[in-house]
């Protein structure tokens, strides 16, 4: 298998396993706080990372173990990351999930793909193609569609846009954090990086927490509880089981094709969402999903479209 398949097995796993794991949190989200929830399911990966970082130092000393060489701007950008992508974005995402559900929230997930086509080329140097703002518009009309969806019970229209804008806006923080570490990827293990952005990330989320009136009711969700029959699964899925292929993807492949698998989540979250969650199935929705595809299919595959319309030009200038 070439590294480059490989990648894109790792993505597509991940897409897989964060959709179960949508389900299982939102879930969790009716009964605890976006911060608590967000600082439980980070103390499970978290532990779950350092046990498989001792497992890799151990088995494989060439992987660099705890101290690998990482210079000081490396780490500086890797804790940056980790207070972006999970400090803030997560709660934010959490949020807008507990407001409009797994489906509305996967849709605006969309967002995702155009995201890291945009950082990668501010920051990476990236071309950025006519075709992928084609299919970023795309999406983000997908999230407009999704957002007159019929609100849920106890729900306002308002509150269904509010929550759509919040969502979106979190995996757009997603989306930077992981371009920030890219590079690294390429030098260090994906197990190292994973655990410093969580700890880091952790980290602030647990001051903010510490300062914040409603620290009793944040902190609660750490007593064992009925919560923690979908919590605990839900942050294993999230937190470990998903987060190691999703950050393989972006380490074999190419970052834009490692987002847009990573996309396929919407549709295997709402079938769930509808099956588990009894969630609607509408009309709207399936139009926002498939306005949200398409918009990913069109980044993906921009290339490939700019190619063809550059020879159908010049058949057409030539003729």
């Amino acid at each position: 298998m070439t590294a480059d398949l490989l990648g894109q097995t790792y993505a597509l796993l991940a897409a897989i396993t964060w959709a179960f794991a949508l389900v299982l949190l939102k879930q969790s989200t009716e009964h605890a706080t976006p911060m608590g929830l967000n600082l439980f399911k980070n103390a499970v990966g978290l532990v779950l990372l350092v046990v498989t970082l001792v497992a890799q130092a151990a088995w494989q000393p060439d992987s660099g173990g705890w101290l690998p060489n990482v210079s000081r701007r490396d780490l500086g950008i890797l804790v940056l990351s980790g207070v972006i992508g999970i400090a803030l974005a997560d709660t934010m995402f959490l949020r807008a999930l507990h407001s409009v559900g797994v489906g509305l929230t996967s849709i605006a997930d969309c967002c995702y793909s155009p995201a890291v086509f945009l950082f990668s080329w501010l920051m990476l140097g990236t071309p950025l193609g006519a075709f992928q703002c084609v299919g970023g518009l795309l999406v983000i009309g997908s999230v407009l569609v999704a957002s007159r969806h019929d609100p849920p019970q106890g729900r306002t229209r308002a509150q269904i846009a509010g929550g759509m804008l919040l969502a979106g806006a979190a995996v757009a923080l997603m989306g930077l954090g992981m371009v920030l570490v890219t590079p690294m990827l390429q030098h260090l293990s994906i197990v190292w990086v994973a655990t410093v952005r969580l700890a880091a990330g952790s980290a602030v989320l647990a001051l903010f927490a510490l300062l914040d009136s409603g620290r009793r009711e944040t902190w609660a969700i750490f007593r064992p509880s009925p919560l923690w029959k979908s919590a605990l699964p839900g942050s294993v899925l999230g937190m470990y089981v998903c987060l190691l292929p999703w950050f393989a993807g972006f380490k074999y492949t190419h970052p834009a094709v490692a987002a847009a698998l990573n996309q396929t989540s919407v549709v295997f979250a709402v079938i769930l969402a509808s099956i588990f969650l009894k969630e609607t199935f509408s009309r709207r929705k399936l139009a926002a999903v498939a306005l949200a595809l398409t918009g990913v299919a069109v980044v993906t595959c921009a290339g490939w479209f700019e190619a063809r319309w550059q020879a159908l030009f010049q058949a057409f200038a030539s003729g």
